[in-house]
């Protein structure tokens, strides 16, 4: 837009020749444009920060945490197991060598000495395989216990699987929400741009842009996009503009649409 004092300062009188020029009523239109994108950048602004995306974050952290802690008592599980039957196969060891000494014994075919030698060693026998049978139990109850964690393990891991998937099935549907809000307003812009001539749409484009807000209502002196109060010559630099220049808030830059509430 030649000509065009940057956003923020008033024109001149001489300056004014090269204004943006709108009818007051097209002007007014421009609160409805602000008010639609302003609703757009809401929606932008939840997009981003929706609480299930945080929540989601949590889940997923919680569900590694807990497939890791199922691995590790599965791995204690499968190592205790390996350790049982490693002590069954002891104990069935020593059984078969205390039955084999105990038909020897029995076959009658031993010197008196071998004798004495077999009940010796089936006596260290029977002592080794009471050892081994205690610390089967402990095995056993131990891997019990394992057993218990693996299967409270995974059902955590179960239940936390599932609230995933819930706070995903939360997160879409409020996706959707923001998408169906999101397309009606992009409509709605739409429509409003095609109402408005193009130099008052790259004014107020080219505001935004820079300030976030395009445009705003003057009301009692002070401006709806800063919030603050115009100074004397500012507000005397404003009326004495025609009604169908565009005037621009000196602090923030925005376009002020001057209505009866702007109390000038």
């Amino acid at each position: 837009m030649g000509g065009a004092s940057p956003p923020g300062e008033f024109r001149t009188k001489d300056e004014r020749s090269t204004a943006v020029k709108a009818e007051p009523a097209v002007q007014r239109q421009l609160l409805d444009l602000a008010k639609v994108d302003a609703e757009l950048t809401r929606v932008a602004h939840r997009r981003r920060t929706l609480p299930e995306l945080a929540e989601i974050s949590d889940v997923e952290k919680r569900l590694r945490e807990r497939r890791d802690a199922l691995v590790a008592v599965q791995t204690a599980a499968s190592d205790l197991e390996r350790e049982v039957s490693k002590q069954e196969r002891e104990v069935e060891s020593v059984r078969a060598r205390a039955d084999r000494d105990r038909k020897l014994m029995e076959s009658g075919s031993v010197s008196a000495k071998q004798l004495t030698d077999l009940e010796h060693e089936l006596e260290t026998l029977a002592r080794r395989q009471a050892a081994l049978e205690d610390d089967q139990l402990e095995l056993m109850e131990r891997k019990e216990a394992v057993d218990a964690d693996v299967q409270r393990t995974a059902a955590e891991v179960d239940k936390t699987e599932q609230e995933l998937v819930d706070v995903r099935k939360r997160r879409d549907e409020a996706l959707a929400d923001l998408d169906t809000t999101q397309a009606r307003r992009e409509a709605d812009r739409e429509g409003l741009l095609s109402k408005l001539p193009e130099n008052l749409v790259a004014l107020y484009e080219r505001v935004r842009a820079h300030k976030g807000i395009g445009a705003a209502l003057l009301k009692a002196r002070r401006c709806g996009a800063c919030q603050l109060e115009l100074d004397r010559s500012a507000i005397a630099e404003i009326k004495a503009a025609p009604d169908d220049e565009v005037v621009q808030c000196d602090n923030c830059g925005a376009i002020l649409v001057r209505t009866l509430e702007s109390g000038l």
